[in-house]
């Protein structure tokens, strides 16, 4: 994965209605001119785009569209891992997330480009064990990973993408609580508030009250 910006260089954005998370996988579709554009230098140059979530606005820039976009002012770093070009005016890419930043202030360029230069790099989640009273979230995952490779194994021509992609980190806190969240099909204001904590124990053991709340994910009695 090529290395940071400089952290005085306009970074560019691609404002979505969703969150990136680092070590997350990101498929998009790109057909507006400005990330065409922006999406093939960076791709030709090596070079990482900024994933913000959106607070107001759509993705996709329409004629008479009265406010600009707002977004969130901490996002991911989108590395690009594949770009097909199908057609002219026409790109698949399939991004990594890296690392999370804080935007300083956000400039609109006249063709609508968002840019902005990074006002601080938000550290990498140390890596954490998941501790005994948060196994079960590790093993439900493990599950569902299980099942959609038995699945993918007994269509092989389906072209079905599993839930999680490797490698697996299940016993890294970090790691699990952010595949989790990708899955759970959350409103993007609370992944962005997930995503932000600094802490990825704090993040586990909230994915894991989601998972008791909304899906009946107990921990086993003690014996």
């Amino acid at each position: 994965m090529s290395s940071l910006p400089p952290a005085d260089e306009a970074l560019p954005l691609f404002p979505l209605q969703t969150v990136l998370f680092p070590g997350g996988w990101l498929p998009l579709q790109i057909f507006e001119v400005r990330y065409l554009d922006m999406i093939g230098q960076c791709h030709r140059e090596g070079r990482p785009f900024g994933v913000v979530s959106l607070l107001q606005g759509q993705e996709v820039q329409r004629a008479g569209d009265s406010a600009p976009e707002a977004f969130q002012p901490v996002g991911t770093l989108a590395h690009i891992v594949g770009l097909e070009r199908p057609q002219p005016g026409l790109m698949y890419i399939r991004c990594e997330g890296g690392q999370r930043f804080r935007l300083a202030t956000p400039q609109r360029l006249k063709h609508g480009l968002w840019v902005a230069p990074v006002a601080e790099w938000l550290p990498a989640d140390p890596w954490v064990a998941v501790p005994d009273d948060l196994l079960h979230v590790q093993r439900a995952l493990q599950t569902l990973v299980a099942q959609g490779e038995a699945e993918v194994q007994r269509q092989p021509q389906a072209g079905l993408e599993l839930p999680v992609r490797q490698p697996y980190q299940w016993h890294d806190a970090g790691w699990l609580a952010n595949r989790w969240c990708e899955l759970l099909g959350l409103p993007a204001a609370q992944m962005q508030q997930l995503m932000s904590l600094e802490s990825p124990l704090l993040r586990l053991e909230l994915v894991a009250d989601l998972l008791e709340r909304d899906h009946g994910l107990t921990p086993p009695a003690p014996h």
